[in-house]
């Protein structure tokens, strides 16, 4: 008897446009409300596109596929994407996907019904200005805990990156940097961070926690980039350090806690690197 195909279970799932004008209605019993059981990503809109949309869309897929939440219909997410920037010429969109209802307490429901909300806010307007001046960071004292099956993933459980903001309001600085309980430098509050050093681009392993940004993967194509652990000693013996995430792009930092970067030589060696990736 010949082994008959598989049927792909079907997943429901509706699509929920918001503005900041306006609510949006989602069930308490949705389990992104209540577990976190969700994951999204928040990209640019420039000119009514999404950039870096092939990587957002990969994201969502990689999310989907780790967390079982079965297929994402992504002909109806481009459709209903499409429509709803199609006036925006500069924007940010975030795309918000849960499990939605069901299941007995943390137990998944039998069929899946996923909530996609999509919602536009406007552009951070200080961001131009950032590549152009740099941040200045502060070591966070809150430290990420290692769990490998959701590191890299932009989870809806973003507790530790609220108590890192909060603690912020106490330093004196644009932005903190993260490490983990091993003492390895792993990102920032918002975004990942990259180094040069005699003419080589480093990057922190983010195999048992961060996020693996957008922007970040979309440098792996541009710029040969070497993933392992830095310490925070380390990091301060660089030549250059960037944070970088999709909206804001990249970021010369020019102080980590009292250690100076001098600007123009970070953006110098940075020009650089893409000068001569590009020659090659």
């Amino acid at each position: 008897m010949q082994n008959m195909p598989k049927q792909k279970t079907h997943i429901a799932q509706t699509i929920k446009l918001v503005t900041p004008q306006q609510g949006v209605s989602i069930s308490s019993n949705d389990r992104g409300f209540n577990y976190g059981d969700g994951f999204f990503t928040t990209a640019k809109i420039v000119d009514a596109e999404v950039e870096h949309w092939p990587l957002h869309r990969a994201r969502l897929v990689e999310c989907a596929q780790r967390l079982s939440f079965g297929e994402l219909d992504l002909s109806a997410l481009q459709q209903a994407i499409a429509e709803y920037i199609k006036t925006v010429s500069l924007g940010v969109l975030k795309i918000v996907v849960t499990r939605g209802e069901g299941g007995r307490g943390y137990g998944l429901p039998e069929q899946s019904n996923l909530l996609i909300v999509l919602s536009l806010l406007p552009f951070p307007s200080h961001y131009a200005q950032l590549a152009q001046q740099g941040i200045k960071l502060a070591i966070s004292p809150v430290q990420l805990a290692s769990q490998p099956l959701l590191a890299g993933l932009k989870t809806l459980n973003r507790l530790e990156q609220v108590m890192i903001k909060r603690a912020m309001q106490g330093q004196d600085c644009d932005d903190a940097l993260v490490c983990d309980y091993h003492h390895n430098v792993i990102e920032t509050s918002a975004a990942n961070i990259f180094a040069i050093k005699n003419g080589r681009v480093f990057s922190p392993s983010l195999q048992n926690c961060g996020i693996q940004g957008v922007y970040l993967q979309s440098l792996c194509d541009k710029l040969t980039i070497e993933f392992t652990d830095i310490k925070l000693e380390q990091l301060l013996q660089m030549e250059a350090v960037f944070s970088c995430n999709s909206l804001m792009g990249i970021v010369p930092v020019t102080a980590i806690d009292g250690m100076q970067f001098e600007l123009a030589n970070s953006l110098v060696l940075l020009h650089g690197l893409f000068t001569k990736e590009s020659a090659c």
